[in-house]
């Protein structure tokens, strides 16, 4: 069993949205697992750094669509993401000056995170961004 399972619950309906969202979880899975089998710094980096900048771009494609369909609560939910980058990007920082046990906070928070987002924020913005295509 996968740490961050996928299912029906996290679908937005969005074929964009929910395949980065699948990304992201897979790439959560993977951290979680470079951890936990003890998977040296150099594995834990480059996952972690991969992490992080898909998740940057999923943000942008995911603002870009705000923006293009005038999404009220772009701004609020535009915030979120400015917040989750910067604690990740601060965990980052840690892990990085060779605090290694970060790693697996990183995956927990994100774990956490997405699944509130997604299952919120994430899909009220899909409601109105498949009504507006």
């Amino acid at each position: 069993m996968a740490y961050f399972e996928w299912g029906d619950d996290l679908t937005v309906g969005n074929e964009f949205l929910d395949s980065d969202h699948q990304k992201l979880i897979s790439l959560v899975n993977q951290l979680h697992t470079a951890t936990q089998q003890g998977e040296g710094r150099t594995v834990v980096g480059e996952i972690l750094d991969e992490l992080l900048d898909y998740t940057k771009d999923h943000f942008q494609r995911e603002e870009s669509h705000m923006q293009r369909i005038s999404y009220a609560d772009y701004a609020a939910h535009k915030s979120e993401h400015v917040s989750l980058v910067n604690e990740v990007m601060a965990l980052k920082a840690q892990f990085d000056a060779g605090n290694i046990s970060v790693a697996a906070k990183v995956s927990q928070l994100l774990r956490e995170w997405l699944s509130v987002h997604i299952m919120k924020t994430d899909k009220a913005f899909a409601v109105r961004l498949n009504a507006a295509t």
